[in-house]
C-alpha cells in the first residue's frame, strides 16, 4: 500500500515556486525518491540517481550534462557527489532561468557543508522524515509507534519482517552510508555508542558519563553524536534559557527520531514488549515530540527545565507564538505546578498537553488537553486549537 504525502508534496511545490533550488533532506529510506517521482519520472533525462551507474556516467562532465536541461531537474543522493554544488551554483545564477533543481540528500547541510556554503541564498530546504501519523491515520497509531515511520518498516507484512528490515537498515547505515559521507568511524564503535544512546532516550545527555563508559574522550563522544544527529538518527533537543532567577538545566536532551529504530536497539519486538518495557514512557514521549514537530514545522524547538523540578517537554516557536507541549501518558492529565511555572516563566501563548485518550478538554486558561490522535487530522487541527 502506498500512502499519499500531500503536505510534503505541497511544501515542495511552494518551495519550487519561490526558489531556484530546493533541497529535500531526510534520512535514508524515508521516501524521498518516491516523492521526487511525483514531480519527475525516473526514466526522464531530467532525473539523476547518483546510485545508478548510468546517471553517474552522464555526470562525468556535469556542466555539459546539466546546462541544456529545462524545467525541473532532480538530483538524488547528492551526498555522493558534493563536487556538483559549485556547478549548481553557476546554473542557478543564470538569467533567465531555464531550469530549477530539486536536490535529494540523506545528510543535514551541516554534515554536507558544501550546500549551505556554495548555494547560500539560492536554495530552500524542505525537511522530511518517515511516515507521520497524519499520513498513516489514527487507526494505525499503535503500529506506527511500534515500527516507526520508515516506509519499509511500517509497511512490512509482519513484525518479524519489520524487525529484519530495521536490523539490516542499521547495519547498512553504519557500514555503507556513513563512509560515503566521509565519516571515518569504525562501525562497531559507533554501533556501541548508538546503542548506549537508546538508554538516554528522553533524558539529559551526559557526555562525560558516556565517554567513560565507552573508553573514549568527551570530544570523541560529541563527534559521534554530531554524526548521528547530522544523519537524522537522533534529535539533540537544546535547552531554552529564560531570563529568570531560577537555575536552569543547560545540557541537551536526546531522542531517537524514529521510534522503530529505538525499539530495535532496546530489544522491543511486539506491542506487549513495548507496554511493559522500562523505557515505554520515554519512547511514547519521544514519539509524540516527533509527531508534533512533523505536524507544525516550527521555526525553532527547545525543551526547558529548572533544577528545582519545573520542566516543559517541548517549546515551539511557531508563527510568532510561544507554544508549550507536554506529553502525559495518563488517563486524565491534571494541571500541575510545573505547567504553571512554564506558562508564567516562559510567557507561553498556549500550552498543549497530549495524552493517549479520546476527549479534548480545557485544563486551565491557555492550557488544553488533546488526544494524540488529533495529529492524524493534519496541521489544521492544531491551528484550530491555537487560534482560539
Amino acid at each position: 500500500m502506498i500512502y499519499p504525502r500531500p503536505y510534503l508534496q505541497q511544501a515542495i511545490e511552494r518551495a519550487l515556486a519561490r526558489s531556484r533550488a530546493v533541497v529535500l533532506i531526510g534520512p535514508r529510506q524515508c521516501g524521498k525518491t518516491t516523492l521526487a517521482r511525483q514531480f519527475v519520472p525516473t526514466d526522464s533525462l531530467n532525473y539523476f540517481d547518483l546510485e545508478d551507474p548510468l546517471s553517474l556516467a552522464r555526470l562525468e562532465q556535469p556542466m555539459t550534462a546539466l546546462q541544456e536541461l529545462t524545467g525541473l531537474v532532480v538530483i538524488d543522493e547528492i551526498q555522493r557527489r558534493p563536487d556538483l554544488f559549485p556547478v549548481l551554483r553557476v546554473l542557478c545564477d543564470r538569467t533567465p532561468l531555464p531550469a530549477r533543481f530539486l536536490i535529494l540528500g540523506s545528510a543535514s547541510p551541516d554534515l554536507l557543508r558544501q550546500s549551505s556554503e556554495t548555494l547560500a541564498g539560492r536554495l530552500e530546504i524542505v525537511r522530511m522524515a518517515g511516515f507521520s501519523l497524519a499520513e498513516v491515520g489514527s487507526e494505525n497509531q499503535m503500529q506506527h509507534w511500534l515500527r516507526g515511520g520508515f516506509p519499509l518498516s511500517f509497511l512490512a507484512a509482519s513484525e518479524a519482517n519489520s524487525l529484519a528490515w530495521r536490523r539490516n537498515f542499521i547495519q547498512t547505515f553504519l557500514e555503507r552510508d556513513l563512509p560515503q559521507l566521509g565519516v571515518n568511524i569504525p562501525s562497531a564503535a559507533l554501533f556501541r555508542f548508538w546503542n548506549m544512546l537508546a538508554h538516554y532516550h528522553g533524558q539529559i545527555w551526559n557526555a562525560a558519563e558516556t565517554a567513560r563508559a565507552l573508553g573514549v574522550s568527551e570530544s570523541t563522544a560529541r563527534r559521534y553524536l554530531d554524526v548521528l544527529e547530522g544523519a537524522f538518527m537522533v534529535r539533540v533537543l537544546r535547552p531554552w534559557f529564560a531570563n529568570i532567577s531560577k537555575r536552569q538545566v543547560k545540557s541537551p536532551k536526546l531522542y531517537f527520531r524514529d521510534s522503530g529504530i529505538l525499539h530495535q536497539m532496546l530489544g522491543i519486538r511486539d506491542p506487549r514488549d513495548l507496554w511493559v518495557h522500562p523505557k515505554s514512557g520515554a519512547s511514547w514521549e519521544g514519539y509524540v515530540i516527533e509527531e508534533v514537530i512533523k505536524a507544525t514545522d516550527p521555526e525553532e524547538v527547545y525543551f526547558w527545565a529548572t533544577h528545582a523540578g519545573a520542566e516543559l517537554d517541548l517549546l515551539l516557536f511557531l508563527n510568532g507564538r510561544r507554544v508549550g507541549v507536554e506529553c502525559k501518558r495518563v488517563d486524565a492529565p491534571r494541571f500541575t505546578p510545573s505547567m504553571r511555572a512554564a506558562l508564567e516563566d516562559l510567557a507561553l501563548d498556549h500550552l498543549i498537553v497530549f495524552y493517549p485518550g479520546k476527549r479534548p478538554y480545557p485544563l486551565a486558561e491557555r492550557v488544553t488537553v488533546l488526544p494524540l490522535e488529533i495529529l492524524a487530522s493534519g496541521p489544521q487541527a492544531l491551528e484550530a486549537v491555537l487560534g482560539n
